[in-house]
């Protein structure tokens, strides 16, 4: 059955459920884990470079399986995601996706512990949470125990679904936090030198990369970092570009279009004439979505548009550092007064985003203009910087690949 019959007989099916649900019905049936079979094995001869990797029809070059089982992502053009260890779930939880949203009011109460409740959290900030229950919002803060158990990591961030008890009348505390489904998450810097795990957000199931096109000035190599940690994580990214007032669609085009040729989404944006904010509307209708990206870059100017009476602040750039300044303080997931609801997370702007545990193999994959390329080379555990007989560099030097995607390539593997 082909991707669209699947999706088609679910909405029939669940045309009759809530929004909010019907959306999780149908995540959970284009992620219906649909096994692509590995690629054909080497031909007898031996002949190097020679394996054909299959392709998505009409869109060549961007589902080339890995030499592993994959998980389907059910629509053509969209990169399959490695069924790996870190996209496994605890028993009983839902794979997350771009149609996954936040447990609302209908949220039981958690099963077999009398008194206690399961929510979203929608903001947290110095130690207190905001989380949405069946009851409505609890301010809650954390139990001691939770502070010792999971070092690692950052312990509860928005998004997350946890158990809580009361303690008074709209307060509570958090018992324990249910395992993540997705989440996206930078290198930070930890005590004596070590680096940790900074969780931005969790259980979103898509990403809004918002880049300016000028002021502060486009910076490719932090999109292609994002990007690396959307692959990584597998979440669906959308690159959206702001400011196209300041430079005109030609140049804007010229700016984004090898992030379009690759296969990503790429909205263009003006919040000064209202450019494609009914777009990025459409895209966040009925889902639950992060918007990121570096100070200054119009995240919060781009909220207030899509939906207007939200007045979250903004601010201009600095005019001395050609440098955003922060306006969002806070993390917090929003709920949208779109057709079918949904929330979206504003989170602070950010001027560094580091890698976090990912191996050369895994950045190899993360790169999906390489995908093709991947197991063609001369030699087995090429890096693809140096080494001759290169199928990703003979690929570069073709024009197969960005020159400057692959610097970023090399640039990021030389940091690992």
């Amino acid at each position: 059955m082909s991707a669209r019959n699947v999706e088609g007989n679910w909405s029939s099916s669940t045309s009759s459920l809530p929004p909010l649900e019907r959306e999780g019905a149908l995540s959970a049936a284009r992620r219906g884990r649909v096994a692509v079979p590995a690629p054909p094995p080497p031909p007898a001869d031996g002949a190097r470079g020679s394996t054909t990797l299959p392709l998505v029809p009409g869109n060549p070059g961007f589902c080339a399986p890995r030499p592993a089982m994959m998980e389907w992502s059910g629509a053509p053009g969209v990169p399959c995601a490695p069924d790996r260890e870190r996209l496994s779930e605890a028993p009983g939880a839902v794979t997350g996706g771009a149609d996954v949203l936040p447990q609302d009011a209908s949220v039981p109460a958690a099963p077999g512990r009398p008194g206690r409740l399961i929510g979203t959290v929608l903001r947290a900030q110095s130690g207190f949470f905001r989380v949405q229950t069946e009851m409505g919002l609890v301010e809650c803060t954390l139990r001691g125990r939770l502070k010792k158990e999971r070092q690692h990591t950052d312990i509860v961030v928005i998004g997350d679904q946890v158990e809580i008890s009361l303690v008074g009348p709209g307060r509570g505390a958090i018992e324990a936090v249910l395992p993540r489904r997705t989440r996206l998450a930078r290198r930070a810097a930890g005590a004596r030198g070590a680096y940790k795990e900074d969780v931005l957000v969790a259980n979103v199931g898509q990403v809004l990369l918002v880049f300016a096109c000028d002021a502060p000035p486009f910076t490719p190599r932090m999109l292609d970092r994002y990007l690396v940690i959307c692959e990584h994580s597998g979440l669906e990214a959308l690159i959206v570009a702001t400011k196209v007032d300041l430079v005109g669609m030609e140049r804007a085009h010229t700016l984004f279009a090898p992030y379009a040729r690759i296969g990503y989404p790429v909205i263009y944006v003006s919040t000064v004439n209202g450019l494609g904010v009914d777009q990025v509307r459409a895209v966040l209708d009925g889902k639950i979505s992060v918007v990121t990206g570096k100070s200054g870059v119009g995240k919060s100017s781009l909220l207030n548009a899509v939906q207007p009476g939200l007045n979250l602040a903004t601010a201009a750039v600095s005019a001395q550092l050609n440098k955003g300044r922060h306006t969002t303080t806070v993390a917090e997931l929003i709920p949208l007064t779109t057709p079918r609801g949904g929330y979206v997370a504003d989170t602070p702007g950010i001027r560094e985003i580091g890698l976090w545990q990912l191996s050369p193999e895994d950045l190899d994959w993360c790169f999906r203009e390489m995908r093709p390329f991947l197991g063609r080379c001369f030699f087995a555990g090429c890096t693809h910087v140096h080494e001759p007989d290169c199928a990703v560099r003979a690929a570069v030097a073709a024009g197969a690949i960005s020159p400057e995607r692959y610097e970023s390539y090399v640039r990021l593997r030389e940091e690992g």
